[in-house]
């Protein structure tokens, strides 16, 4: 099962890519960027496609991992390393990500669920607190 959900990211990931977001580009009333972290333990660069809307002049994805009880491999890898690259349609930029504090985590979660309101059932699903994680973009172009 692991192995399909992988093949899944990545081929969503490519189609993103290959159409600047036309295919691949939205989801659950979100839009979808490419988020590329540092792997935490091999050090590559590791990419998915995530849900995300904007808060002023930042983005905010969610690292919800379906509900899980557990956090996202990509969470984990930005934590470790906060700098990360993304991909929105046919621009790509460097940002830093910032995991929300407790106060801004509940404006961005009524937020969320204002705007797709799908989320709410992960947040029913899991124990865990779902992380909000704001991306501070570069200048674009980088």
């Amino acid at each position: 099962m692991q192995a399909i959900i992988r093949f899944a990211i990545a081929t969503n990931a490519a189609l993103y890519r290959l159409t600047n977001g036309m295919v691949g580009g939205s989801l659950v009333g979100l839009n979808v960027l490419l988020l590329t972290t540092t792997g935490k333990l091999t050090g590559k660069p590791r990419t998915k496609p995530l849900c995300y809307f904007e808060e002023g002049r930042n983005y905010v994805v969610i690292a919800s991992n379906g509900g899980a009880d557990h956090h996202p491999a990509w969470f984990l890898n930005l934590k470790n390393d906060p700098a990360v690259r993304l991909r929105i349609k046919d621009a790509e930029f460097s940002a830093m990500a910032e995991v929300s504090d407790p106060k801004t985590r509940e404006r961005l979660w009524q937020k969320l669920i204002t705007l797709s309101p799908h989320y709410i059932k992960y947040g029913k699903k899991t124990t865990r607190q779902i992380p909000m994680v704001l991306l501070h973009p570069h200048h674009l172009g980088q």
